[in-house]
């Protein structure tokens, strides 16, 4: 077994806090199953008692089942003996790990997203619990990255095996920043002016918790306060299917038009999944400088260094519950805006400790330009 996956084991024990007497579960892909026999020999070092179970957001079977289920018009239900087997846990590690990328790629739209919908009761108890999310390199993701396997795997490592000490110190610079800040307006070319005000909601510093790689800086937007145009300069990869050149309209905090070059009814589909869908909920920084390049794996992508995303879905609602919060307020589908960040570090109060080490914003108005990066590639927002 190649050592880094011990290594991984060990760096995804310490996001949950493993310790004696936890009931780990453990979810996970089938190409994934090196670093599940690691995480297996670790708790029992530990004395944990672990249970590993596959996912069903991918795979040969869900979609076997999704596919049957839309011709028999199913109405899903949330299984009540996922969520007492959720609930029964300590902690959590979900796995990704592809064997074919695109396995669900002719699943109906509407019937995934039924399913999803849900299912998101039993996402949200695990949110509750100490868990982890990661990525264990598989020959499937490697191709979507149009690298080599050997190639990815290091690529996988450099992102997720460092020290994460130094990480965080570098982060909370601009965490300083953001917190700061009461208004952030992203501009790049004709294409993308959007304004959002950032008052009173915390910013979040994630380095080596529930995300394995992390590497970002994150905040929410004031529900209602989100107005302008993004044209998405990256494809966002999800469920197989890849959506280019998506433009999204804001009013009033909500999504009122949207467009794309391609698999625009999907766009639509994802967006209209839940009443929370159409706004954002997350405001994000990417500052991992190891990863460098863009792979289709939202995993990676939103952490790839000097970048801005933003993330729709239902953290107003939940008010950053298991990613950030508000100021004394209780937050996380994804659709990224992408693109390297440029601009000039200008500040009416402090200036950051380091300033020569950050991306360009500014202190009270938040400014940010996005340079699009061509040479990079596209990512992956499954939500396992």
């Amino acid at each position: 077994m190649d050592p880094r996956i011990r290594e991984h084991a060990q760096t995804l024990a310490e996001a949950i806090d493993l310790d004696e007497g936890d009931h780990l579960l453990i979810k996970s892909e089938p190409a994934a199953g090196d670093l599940v026999v690691a995480l297996y020999e670790l708790a029992g070092d530990r004395g944990a008692h672990p249970l590993h179970i596959t996912t069903n957001r991918s795979g040969r079977a869900i979609r076997a089942y999704l596919r049957a289920a839309g011709e028999s018009s199913v109405e899903f239900e949330t299984p009540a003996h996922e969520r007492d087997l959720v609930e029964a846990a300590d902690c959590h590690v979900v796995i990704r790990s592809h064997g074919n990328v695109a396995e669900m790629v002719d699943v109906d739209d509407e019937v995934n997203a039924a399913y999803e919908k849900a299912h998101s009761p039993i996402l949200d108890e695990r949110l509750t619990d100490r868990w982890t999310l990661t990525q264990h390199p598989s020959p499937a993701d490697a191709q979507l990255a149009e690298m080599s396997f050997e190639a990815y795997q290091n690529f996988v490592y450099d992102a997720i095996l460092k020290d994460w000490g130094e990480q965080r110190e570098f982060q909370e610079q601009m965490v300083e920043i953001l917190d700061a800040g009461e208004e952030v307006r992203i501009v790049s070319g004709d294409t993308t002016d959007v304004t959002m005000s950032i008052a009173g909601n915390e910013t979040l510093n994630d380095t080596n918790s529930h995300n394995l790689p992390g590497g970002e800086v994150f905040t929410a937007p004031v529900p209602d306060s989100v107005e302008g145009e993004v044209l998405f300069d990256k494809p966002v990869y999800r469920r197989g299917k890849e959506v280019n050149g998506a433009r999204l309209v804001f009013e009033d905090g909500e999504v009122v038009d949207y467009s794309a070059e391609k698999n625009e009814s999907f766009l639509g589909s994802i967006l209209d999944t839940d009443p929370g869908a159409r706004r954002l909920g997350e405001l994000g920084i990417g500052m991992n400088r190891d990863i460098d390049r863009f792979t289709y794996n939202m995993l990676f992508d939103e952490k790839m260094g000097d970048t801005v995303h933003m993330r729709h879905d239902r953290g107003h609602e939940r008010g950053l519950a298991h990613r950030g919060r508000r100021r004394g307020r209780p937050a996380g589908r994804d659709v990224r805006v992408r693109g390297r960040v440029r601009g000039v570090v200008r500040t009416r109060t402090r200036v950051p400790r380091r300033p020569d080490r950050l991306p360009g914003f500014v202190r009270r108005r938040v400014q940010v330009a996005l340079d699009p990066t061509p040479d990079a590639a596209p990512g992956d927002a499954e939500r396992q």
